[in-house]
């Protein structure tokens, strides 16, 4: 499983949050303590968002986080209100830069933590469920990026808790034609550029970890805390998290019984 981390507030210097905590980002790409995979060393990548620029800028590399300078050197000059950055365990799909996260379209940044039960099954049915101008964007091989253009196709900018409901359940109705007992279990994290949305959830009820943490400073989410200290909350299971400075609205996710 992977490990990520989102941060929206006054604007700091990425790397006081990839590196300068002692369980920082960069660590739990060594060490994740709340992780079926201890170490994330198929690449990595930032997302990250500055005033007066629409789009966010992006930096994938497919060597592991701990070892590249590049990454260190980009975290301690780039400052940003709002980012995001992950280290990839790969479920399967080559190591590539276009397999790492986030990803982006336009002024939408997604990231995700998890994995749909034996995709293989699954993969073909869901990609025939996007149109044509969402099919070519597809440029990598991870159920990810796959799940980040069906929320795109289910409304994702007009109604985001509709389109990540919808997805779940699209993907969850797949999986069911196909008897798949694996579990679909997803954490993700999903930004316009305003706000976040984040979403804890799993098909069997036990979902990947998601920390929160409000701070002087702004809102940090992660995978795992970063420090050993108190003010981590956990979101609950089966939530989608919408996120605006530090006030968090939780929707439960219901996801619906059968798909058009």
């Amino acid at each position: 499983m992977c490990r990520w981390l989102a941060y929206q507030g006054s604007p700091i210097y990425l790397d006081q949050l990839i590196y300068e905590p002692e369980h920082s980002l960069v660590h739990q790409s060594l060490e994740a303590r709340k992780a079926v995979t201890r170490v994330n060393a198929d690449g990595f990548g930032l997302g990250w968002y500055n005033e007066g620029r629409e789009t966010p800028g992006q930096f994938h590399e497919v060597l592991p986080a701990w070892s590249d300078d590049n990454l260190r050197s980009l975290a301690h000059h780039i400052k940003s209100h709002r980012f995001m950055a992950h280290v990839r365990s790969s479920t399967g799909t080559q190591v590539s830069r276009s397999n790492c996260h986030p990803f982006i379209d336009e002024q939408w940044m997604f990231l995700h933590n998890g994995q749909i039960g034996e995709f293989e099954k699954v993969k073909c049915c869901l990609e025939r469920q996007l149109p044509e101008d969402l099919y070519v964007k597809r440029i990598g091989t991870t159920d990810s990026e796959l799940i980040f253009l069906m929320m795109l196709k289910n409304g994702l900018r007009d109604n985001p808790v509709r389109a990540i409901q919808v997805t779940i359940s699209e993907i969850e109705h797949a999986m069911a034609v196909r008897g798949i007992q694996l579990p679909f279990k997803a954490s993700m994290c999903i930004s316009d550029g305003q706000c976040f949305w984040v979403v804890r959830y799993s098909s069997d009820a036990q979902p990947p970890t998601v920390f929160t943490k409000c701070c002087e400073r702004g809102m940090i989410m992660a995978s795992e805390p970063l420090e050993n200290c108190a003010g981590w909350n956990m979101i609950e299971p089966q939530s989608i998290i919408h996120v605006q400075d530090c006030q968090l609205t939780r929707y439960q996710i219901e996801p619906l019984a059968t798909c058009a």
